[in-house]
Order: structure tokens, then sequence, then C-alpha cells
């Protein structure tokens, strides 16, 4: 990807994300640039694709909040009409629409290329260790979500279903490390999930008191 447009790619990313309160602001999107960039180095990706997919990978989510559509599916419209307007390599876009079109939890469909199961992981270890649990309790935070509820039942995590933080834990993120795709992203996963379980045992028992 020529320098120019990287840069054009950055100034129209962050329009989507100013002030976002649900942990899915400018800082989330480079974290997971970066690390899409330091698996996709080790799995020998197409670093193009995966620069213009993990930049672009939540354009649609203020429409999801908004509206209630699916951030990925709109999102990778977004893309697409975007990355045309500016030249990007035709050769390459399919795949960028594909892994920003199939990157969110969840999706039956899964990614068929590389790069999409890179930003898949990328995305995903957003989601785990320490800025993981930070980001779960703005985005619960920021969704009216209560920190804890002992008498909520844990069942098929849905998206659109607004549940308690902890909840959340159980019906997500701790299902996460074994979703993860590539030999990159697996050993990262299995330290951050180690911290979510330390974390969690220590809530737990910091909340077992009976008035």
């Amino acid at each position: 990807m020529n320098k120019i447009h990287q840069e054009k790619i950055i100034k129209y990313a962050k329009r989507f994300c100013v002030k976002d309160p649900t942990g899915h602001d400018w800082y989330h999107i480079e974290r997971v640039y970066k690390m899409a960039k330091h698996i996709g180095k080790r799995e020998q990706a197409d670093m193009d694709v995966i620069k213009a997919a993990a930049l672009l990978h939540d354009v649609g989510l203020s429409h999801e909040i908004s509206s209630g559509v699916d951030h990925a599916e709109e999102g990778a419209k977004i893309a697409e009409t975007f990355l045309k307007s500016i030249g990007f390599d035709p050769n390459k876009l399919d795949r960028v629409v594909e892994a920003i079109r199939l990157h969110r939890y969840g999706k039956k469909a899964r990614s068929e290329s590389l790069e999409g199961k890179i930003l898949q992981d990328a995305d995903r270890l957003d989601a785990l260790g320490a800025i993981g649990i930070a980001r779960a309790f703005a985005y619960g935070g920021a969704r009216g979500a209560p920190i804890y509820d002992p008498a909520e039942k844990v069942e098929e995590y849905d998206p659109f279903r607004v549940k308690s933080t902890i909840t959340h834990f159980q019906e997500k993120l701790l299902k996460i490390k074994d979703k993860l795709n590539t030999r990159t992203a697996k050993k990262i996963g299995e330290e951050r999930h180690k911290f979510m379980e330390e974390f969690l045992e220590e809530f737990y028992k910091e909340t077992n008191y009976r008035i």
C-alpha cells in the first residue's frame, strides 16, 4: 500500500470513531492494526489487505448503534465504496471487503482468506487480557448494562441483547481463546485468557459476601 492511500484510509477511518464510549474508539483501531500487522508478518499474509481491513473494520459501528444493522455487513459496504474512490488495488479489494464483512464474533460464515482470519484474530485479541476487561466494562456502561447480576442466566451470546458485563464474560469473552485462527494469535490469546480468569476469580471472591 502506498503512503498516500494509507494516509487517506487513516483519515477516513478516524471519522467513524470520534468520542466513541463503547471501547471501539480510535485507540482500539490502532491496537487491532498493530496486532494484525504483527500476526500478518509471522503468518506471511498480504500486508496491503491486512492494513486496509484493520483500519476500516469498524466503520459501520455507528450504524449498528443507531439503527441495529450488522456493523460488519454495513462496514464492508462503506469500505468498498471508499477504497474504490481512492483507487485501491482492485485485485486486493475483494479480500479486504470479505475480511471486514466476516470479522465479527458470532458470524456463522467464516472467512476463507488468511487475511480475513488474521483480522478476526487481531480484533478478538483486543477483547482479551487487561485491555479486554477495560473495554468490556466501557461497552457495558455505554449500553446501560449492570456490572453484575448474580440471578442472570448464562445463555448463547446475542450481541443485540443487553446483559451484565460479568455475564458477557461468560457468554463471549471466555470463549474467544478457542475460536482464534492462527498459531501466533493462539499463543497470545492463552496468556490474555489466563489473566481474565484470574480477574474473574478475584471478582467473585470479592462479591461473595452476604448482607
